[in-house]
């Protein structure tokens, strides 16, 4: 699943980032400011019909995201302990 497509609220992983072909410095850009595999993250909130901007944290950090950059970051749901 991709973060563009969570549940508000709710804590995920990151399990990759998959930027574009034409655009591979994407992923790097992403895992620089704190989306690497294994760091929790969580949406906070969706722009004006979904459309984003994303208001997302990740670690102990909140970014705005674009949706095609939030639909790059793959997650999935963080196991209940």
């Amino acid at each position: 699943m991709h973060l563009d497509q969570v549940v508000l609220n709710s804590p995920y992983r990151v399990s990759g980032v998959n930027p574009p072909k034409g655009a591979p410095q994407i992923k790097g850009q992403l895992e620089d400011i704190g989306f690497l595999p294994g760091e929790q993250v969580t949406l906070l909130r969706k722009g004006l019909l979904g459309k984003g901007p994303f208001m997302v944290r990740v670690g102990s950090s909140t970014f705005a995201l674009r949706k095609s950059e939030a639909h790059m970051i793959e997650v999935e749901l963080e196991p209940h302990v």
